[in-house]
C-alpha cells in the first residue's frame, strides 16, 4: 500500500462518537472534543482478513481532560493495543485502573477506557478466531484484563513491533501476521460450532437452535454444551448479540424502534425493548440518539 493509499484510508471523523470499543466519546465540559481531534486509518480491502477487522485511532492533540470509552456489548471480541508513547490509554475506574493494551471479552459489562492522547490500534475478532488467537474464547467472556495476560511475553513483543512500524500500513501488516501466526499454530475448532456461528452471524440472530441442530448433526443438548464451552456463550446468547448489533444500526439510522423490531427479528417493540434494557443498561431511544455507532461506516467498512 503506498502513501497516498493510506492517506487516501485515512480519514477524520468530525462531530461524532461511537459505540462501545469501537470509539471514544467526550466527558470532558470544560474542553469540547469532537472527532477532528482524532484521525481514524483502516486496512485497504486487499489488507482484510476474514473474521478478523483492523482500525488505527491518532489523536491530533492532548486533551487536558480523560476522553473515554463506554463499552457495550457487540458480536466479537476487542483487542486495543496501546502505541502512544508514555501510556495514553487506560481502562477500568477507580482503584482498579490500569493502563496499556487491554482485551475486552464478550459481554465485558459496564466498562470505561480512554486517555488523554496517542494511538491505539484495534482489532476485532470473531469468537472462532478469539479462540485460536488468544486461547479460549469461553474464558474471555464477561472479561476485561491486560493483553499480557493472554498472550504472555507475546504482547510485549507485539507491542515493540508496532511501535517500531512507520505507518499503519506496516501496523496492519504486522497484526495481520501475528494473528495468521496464531491461527495456524492452533488446533480447529469443531466445524460444527463454526458453522452454528456462522450461521447466526448470517441470518441475522434469527436462525432457531433446533434448526441449527439439526444442520450439524447433533442434539440441541450438545449443541447448547459444545459451544458454550467454546465460544462462552450460549447459541441463545450468541442470537441476541448479532440480533441487537443490527438493531442498534437501524436504531441510530433513524428507524422507528417498531420499525427496527420488525426488520431485526423482535417479537414486537417491547420484545426489543427489553433485550436492549438487558444488554446496554438503557433504552432503544437512548441508543437512536447516541453517537455511538456514526464512525463505524469510516471504522469498520463493509464494502471495497
Amino acid at each position: 500500500m503506498t502513501d497516498d493509499q493510506l492517506r487516501a484510508t485515512v480519514t477524520t471523523a468530525v462531530g461524532a462518537a461511537s459505540r462501545v470499543a469501537d470509539v471514544w466519546s467526550a466527558v470532558t465540559a470544560h474542553d469540547p472534543w469532537s472527532w477532528a481531534d482524532v484521525e481514524i486509518a483502516v486496512p485497504s480491502p486487499s489488507e482484510r482478513l476474514p473474521a478478523i477487522s483492523m482500525a488505527g485511532f491518532s489523536f491530533r492533540r492532548r486533551l487536558p481532560s480523560l476522553v473515554e470509552i463506554g463499552m457495550v456489548a457487540h458480536p466479537s471480541l476487542t483487542m486495543i493495543i496501546d502505541l502512544s508513547r508514555d501510556g495514553g490509554i487506560v481502562h477500568g475506574l477507580g482503584s482498579s485502573q490500569r493502563s496499556g493494551s487491554f482485551i475486552a471479552g464478550l459481554l465485558p459489562g459496564h466498562l470505561r477506557a480512554g486517555g488523554l492522547d496517542g494511538e491505539c490500534l484495534q482489532i476485532r475478532l470473531s469468537p472462532v478466531v478469539a479462540q485460536a488467537v488468544l486461547g479460549s474464547s469461553a474464558e474471555l467472556t464477561g472479561r476485561v484484563f491486560g493483553l499480557e495476560l493472554a498472550l504472555g511475553r507475546e504482547a510485549g513483543r507485539l507491542e515493540r513491533s508496532l511501535r517500531a512500524a512507520t505507518s499503519w500500513s506496516q501496523r496492519f501488516a504486522i497484526a495481520a501476521d501475528f494473528v495468521d501466526r496464531r491461527l495456524q499454530a492452533a488446533s480447529l475448532i469443531e466445524p460444527e460450532v463454526d458453522h452454528a456461528w456462522q450461521r447466526t452471524l448470517a441470518a441475522g440472530g434469527t436462525v432457531r437452535i433446533d434448526d441449527l441442530a439439526d444442520e450439524v448433526g447433533w442434539n440441541r443438548q450438545r449443541l447448547w454444551s459444545r459451544f458454550r464451552a467454546r465460544l462462552g456463550i450460549t447459541p441463545k446468547r450468541a442470537a441476541q448479540l448479532v440480533r441487537f448489533d443490527r438493531a442498534a444500526h437501524l436504531l441510530v439510522a433513524g428507524r422507528p424502534p417498531a420499525e427496527a423490531a420488525a426488520d431485526t427479528g423482535y417479537a414486537d417493540q417491547s420484545h426489543l425493548h427489553r433485550e436492549v434494557r438487558a444488554i446496554t443498561g438503557t433504552t432503544p431511544s437512548r441508543v437512536a440518539g447516541a453517537p455511538w455507532l456514526a464512525i463505524d461506516d469510516v471504522a469498520w467498512p463493509t464494502g471495497p
